[in-house]
């Protein structure tokens, strides 16, 4: 393994050498279905949060994988994360774009990325240091099992609801435990290249016990929208970019929204969302981290000088704000494969399917209750990352402190404890703005963290020496 970069308290978690790591790129034959299975699993997210605000959904893959691009450029390829839709933004998108239009919208988006970009020339001028006095093992661990514990209820959710009635479905239930079967089977019990891509063959294999057994799933119209067999024989194969500029991005739009002062001070009801969402984009840096077995908070600066980046010029494309994915670090937990070139070629996948409407309809057409069964796994993985945390560092649960940081955190973040402010008047704006639970959690860990006494006990037997 190669050499880590290791902040001044930090200790890299151990973990089983990588199939893969980061620096390493498999042969094409392997790279190419390794990518398309981290594409699949960014894709049910990255679609929804534009079908919910109105963005539009080509434009979406688009800045996704330009976005990942670009992420990976700025941190020089050091972190293996795919950048996806972010939901935190739905309800000031919403919001602003019902009120002035969905181009003062997207320019709030751009604001919100100027804003994680100043936040790190900060972090870069303050150092990383601090962050380990704030964020113990015993918080860290908890913060990561909850990133994880916070989604369940999505995959669930999507695991028991029939795509026909909206409503619960045995149908449903039954093609999400087939696929969760054939991912733990595919991962568990195979050996070889199967063994890589366990959340591909779920997919794939999946849908189509979906399709035999259900084939009223893909023929009847849902949501508003036509049959999935329809859409998948209109759709184009290939949409050239002229065409594509004009039909779906707002970059015209934002630039007339720029012109008009008022306009930026509506957009500016979005940009402080960015201080919402560093915590989730910590979170994430430090699960990806304990997933691939290095310390890579000193990588902080540039992964949210790359988000930031990233956001902007997603909004610039007309694509929704990103965000670092859970479901594509427990691809990488699940595969034990860290390689960059994995994720860039993911990216490309992305930008294609944008561009290819027919495998995007495809994609589209892929029932919830086959992603149910995959997140599942995704999920699950994720919040058992935050769990081995405590073993690795030797952390004492039965210990008083630290059982009362990890209760919290824990019951915080997946009951789903939240700050909303309803009907904030800005601007002649009334609006709502939400602090979602996972960044709650994280305000609660860290301030009885520096609150309580006896702050050696949450850095466990390995971590001592950072109290």
């Amino acid at each position: 393994m190669t050499t880590r970069e290791l902040s001044s308290n930090a200790q890299a978690p151990l973990v089983a050498r990588p199939i893969y790591d980061i620096e390493e790129t498999p042969p094409i034959l392997t790279l190419l279905p390794l990518s398309l299975q981290h594409a699949l699993a960014m894709f049910g997210a990255t679609v929804l949060v534009p079908l919910l605000t109105g963005l539009d959904v080509q434009a979406a893959l688009l800045s996704s994988g330009v976005g990942t691009l670009l992420f990976l450029a700025v941190t020089r390829g050091r972190l293996p994360n795919y950048l996806g839709s972010s939901f935190a933004f739905i309800g000031p998108i919403v919001t602003v774009a019902h009120a002035r239009g969905i181009g003062t919208a997207l320019l709030g988006a751009l604001l919100s990325g100027v804003v994680y970009m100043l936040i790190a020339f900060v972090v870069a001028r303050a150092g990383v240091g601090w962050l380990d006095r704030l964020l113990p093992p015993v918080v860290i661990g908890s913060i990561v099992a909850v990133i994880g514990l916070a989604l369940s209820g999505v995959a669930v959710g999507w695991a028991l609801t029939d795509p026909v009635s909206g409503e619960y479905g045995l149908g449903a239930v039954e093609v999400a435990f087939v696929t969760l079967a054939i991912v733990v089977a595919v991962s568990v019990f195979f050996r070889g290249f199967l063994s890589v891509i366990p959340v591909l063959t779920g997919i794939l294999l999946g849908t189509a016990y979906a399709y035999v057994r259900h084939p009223e799933w893909f023929t009847t119209a849902i949501g508003g929208l036509p049959p999935a067999v329809e859409r998948i024989a209109s759709a184009r194969w290939w949409t050239p970019p002229g065409v594509f500029y004009a039909e779906h991005m707002h970059t015209g739009e934002v630039l007339r929204a720029m012109a008009t002062p008022e306009n930026w001070l509506y957009a500016l009801v979005i940009a402080p969302v960015a201080f919402v969402t560093l915590a989730e984009h910590v979170g994430h840096l430090l699960v990806t981290g304990n997933v691939v077995g290095r310390n890579l908070m000193p990588q902080l600066p540039r992964s949210l000088f790359g988000d930031g980046l990233a956001v902007s010029v997603a909004a610039l494309i007309g694509g929704p704000p990103s965000t670092t994915y859970g479901e594509n670090i427990g691809v990488l937990a699940i595969t034990r494969v860290f390689s960059r070139a994995v994720l860039a070629g993911a990216a490309l996948f992305a930008i294609a399917f944008a561009f290819v409407e027919k495998i995007g309809a495809f994609l589209m057409s892929v029932p919830k209750p086959v992603l149910g069964g995959v997140t599942i796994v995704l999920f699950g993985i994720i919040a058992a990352q935050g769990l081995r945390m405590f073993v690795e560092y030797g952390i004492d649960v039965a210990e008083k402190r630290n059982m009362i940081l990890i209760a919290v955190i824990l019951v915080a973040g997946i009951g789903g404890f939240k700050l909303e402010f309803h009907d904030v008047s800005l601007a002649h704006l009334l609006i709502n703005l939400t602090v979602d639970n996972i960044a709650m959690a994280t305000f609660l860990g860290i301030a009885l963290h520096a609150i309580l006494p006896g702050k050696a006990s949450a850095y466990g037997t390995r971590g001592r020496n950072a109290a």
